[in-house]
C-alpha cells in the first residue's frame, strides 16, 4: 500500500508539472498571438504580457516559500526558467523580454538617423540582430515592443519603491544608535568585497575596461538585510548582540553602498575616471542628501498644508508618490542613480507628518500600508525580468564560469571578513555570515549597469550567479553559526 500510495502521488505530480507547463507555454505565446491580430485595443497585448509575468512571479515565490527560501529567489529561479525555455521554443515575445535595453538602445540609435539594420548591429551584436529585426518587422512587432517597455517600465517602478520602503523603515536615530561595531562591520563589508571585486574582475577578464571593473567591484559591495533579518527571526536570535550588529551594519551598509553607486556611475556616465571628477561626484552625492534632509521636510510640511483637505488615505498616497518621484527625479538630474533619491526620500517621509489629521495611532492607515500593495506588484515583475534577461547559453563559456567563481568567491570571502571587525565580546563568524546575501539589493545594482550598457550579457549572467550562491548559502550557514557558536559557549562554560 504505501508503495502504491507512493506512486500515486509521482503520478500526480507528474500530471500537475505537465499542466503547468502546458499553461506555460499558451500564457507566453498569448501576447504574441494578441499582438499578430491586430487588436483594436492597443493596450489588450500590454496587459497580456504584464498579467502572464506576474502569475509566474506568484509560482515563483509560492516555490520558494515552500522550501524556506526568500521570495526573491523563486522570483528569479523563476524567471531564468521561461526566459530559457522560451527561448529555446522560439518564443518571440520572450526574445524580446530577454533583450531587454539593448532593444531600446537600438530604437535610440535608429531615431538619431542610423540605419536600422546598422542600429540592430550596434545595439545586438551581429547574431542577436538577425532575429530580433525579423521579429519587429513581422506581424505585431511594434506590439511587442510596447509589450516590453511597459514590463521594463513597471520593473523599474518596483525597484524605486522596494528602496522607498526600505528607507521608511530606516531612520537617522537608528543609524545613531547602532554604534561603532556596526559601523565597523559596515565599512569593512564594503570596502573589502570592493577590492576583492574589483581585483577578481582584473584577473579574470583583463579585456575589460576600468568602468566595468568598477561596476563589478560596487556591485559585491551590497548587503540585502531582509534575508538575514528573516533568517534571524526564524531563529529567534534577534535579541543577540550579533543580530543587532548585523541589522545596524546593513543600514550604514545601504548608506554606503547607494553611495559607492551613485559614485561609480556618475563616473561611467561621464567618461571621466579622474580624482576630481570622483570628488564631485561624492560631492554631488552628499550636497543632494544635505540639501534633501533640510529642504526636505520644509517641502513636506508646505504640500501636505495644501492637500489638507483630502481625506487621510489620499493625501498621504499623494504626498508619498510625489516626494518619492521628485526625489528619484532630482537624484538622476544630478547624475546619481534614481534608487538613491528613493532612500532618501523614504528616510525622510514619516506619518508625523500628518498631524492634522489626528493623533498618529488613530490614522486608519500608513504610509506603508499604501505604497507596499505597489511594491507587492511591481517588485516580482522586476526580479522575473532579471531572470528572463539571463542567457544560460552564456554559461557555456568557460570564462563567464570562472568569472562568476571567482565572484563568488570574493563575495563570500569580503564579507565574511567584515565580521572579525565587531570587536570583543561579539561572536564574528554569525556576524561574517549575516552579511554575506546580495539578494535583491545586488540585482538592482547588476540591472542598473545593464541599463547604462556597462554590463553585458555575460557578466551579467555571471554577477546573477554570485546573487543566487550567496542567497541560497546564506540562510542554512547562518543557522549553523549561531548553532555553532551556541554550542561552544556552551562547552566553555
Amino acid at each position: 500500500m504505501p508503495e502504491s500510495n507512493s506512486c500515486k502521488r509521482k503520478d500526480q505530480l507528474k500530471v500537475r508539472g505537465l499542466w503547468i507547463f502546458s499553461f506555460f507555454l499558451l500564457l507566453i505565446s498569448v501576447p504574441v498571438w494578441a499582438a499578430s491580430r491586430g487588436h483594436a485595443d492597443p493596450i489588450a497585448p500590454v496587459i497580456l504580457g504584464v498579467t502572464g509575468i506576474l502569475f509566474f512571479a506568484v509560482l515563483g515565490k509560492f516555490a520558494a516559500r515552500r522550501f524556506n527560501q526568500p521570495s526573491v529567489l523563486g522570483e528569479l529561479l523563476m524567471g531564468i526558467v521561461i526566459g530559457n525555455v522560451g527561448y529555446w521554443f522560439g518564443n518571440d515575445f520572450i526574445e524580446v523580454l530577454r533583450q531587454g535595453p539593448a532593444i531600446f538602445e537600438m530604437v535610440d540609435y535608429a531615431l538619431s538617423g542610423e540605419p536600422l539594420p546598422s542600429a540592430a548591429v550596434h545595439a545586438l551584436g551581429q547574431n542577436d540582430s538577425v532575429t530580433i529585426l525579423n521579429i519587429l518587422q513581422g506581424p505585431g512587432g511594434a506590439a511587442l515592443t510596447q509589450v516590453a517597455q511597459t514590463v521594463d517600465v513597471f520593473s523599474r517602478y518596483g525597484v524605486i519603491f522596494m528602496l522607498f520602503l526600505i528607507g521608511l523603515e530606516t531612520s537617522l536615530e537608528e543609524m545613531r544608535e547602532v554604534g561603532g561595531p556596526s559601523l565597523r562591520v559596515a565599512v569593512v563589508g564594503v570596502v573589502a568585497p570592493f577590492i576583492l571585486g574589483f581585483m577578481a574582475a582584473r584577473v579574470l577578464m583583463p579585456e575589460l575596461s576600468i568602468d566595468v571593473d568598477l561596476f563589478v567591484a560596487a556591485t559585491l559591495g551590497a548587503t540585502s538585510v531582509g534575508i538575514t533579518a528573516r533568517v534571524m527571526t526564524e531563529l529567534r536570535v534577534t535579541h543577540c548582540q550579533e543580530s543587532r550588529v548585523i541589522l545596524g551594519a546593513a543600514i550604514i551598509d545601504d548608506i554606503l553602498g547607494l553611495v559607492m553607486l551613485a559614485i561609480v556611475s556618475g563616473i561611467i556616465v561621464s567618461g571621466e575616471f579622474e580624482i576630481a571628477s570622483t570628488f564631485r561626484i561624492i560631492g554631488l552625492a552628499m550636497l543632494f542628501l544635505w540639501v534633501s534632509f533640510k529642504i526636505g521636510p520644509y517641502f513636506l510640511r508646505y504640500v501636505i498644508n495644501l492637500v489638507r483637505h483630502l481625506d487621510i488615505g489620499e493625501a498621504k498616497m499623494f504626498i508619498s508618490f510625489l516626494f518619492v518621484m521628485v526625489l528619484a527625479w532630482t537624484a538622476n538630474l544630478v547624475g546619481l542613480a534614481t534608487i538613491v533619491g528613493a532612500f532618501a526620500a523614504g528616510m525622510i517621509l514619516h506619518d508625523t507628518y500628518f498631524r492634522h489629521w489626528g493623533e498618529i495611532r488613530e490614522h486608519r492607515v500608513s504610509i506603508k500600508d499604501l505604497i507596499s500593495p505597489l511594491e507587492v506588484i511591481l517588485v516580482p515583475i522586476f526580479f522575473v525580468l532579471m531572470g528572463v534577461q539571463v542567457k544560460l547559453e552564456s554559461m557555456y563559456d568557460p570564462r563567464v564560469l570562472s568569472m562568476a567563481g571567482g565572484l563568488i568567491i570574493a563575495a563570500i570571502i569580503g564579507k565574511f571578513i567584515s565580521g572579525y571587525f565587531a570587536g570583543k565580546g561579539i561572536r564574528s563568524l554569525p556576524v561574517g555570515v549575516g552579511m554575506v546575501p546580495r539578494g535583491e539589493v545586488g540585482l538592482v545594482f547588476a540591472s542598473i549597469g545593464k541599463s547604462l550598457g556597462v554590463i553585458n550579457d555575460e557578466l551579467f549572467s555571471a554577477l546573477v550567479m554570485m546573487v543566487i550562491v550567496t542567497t541560497v548559502l546564506t540562510p542554512p550557514a547562518l543557522k549553523f553559526a549561531f548553532a555553532y557558536c551556541e554550542k561552544k559557549q556552551r562547552i566553555s562554560d
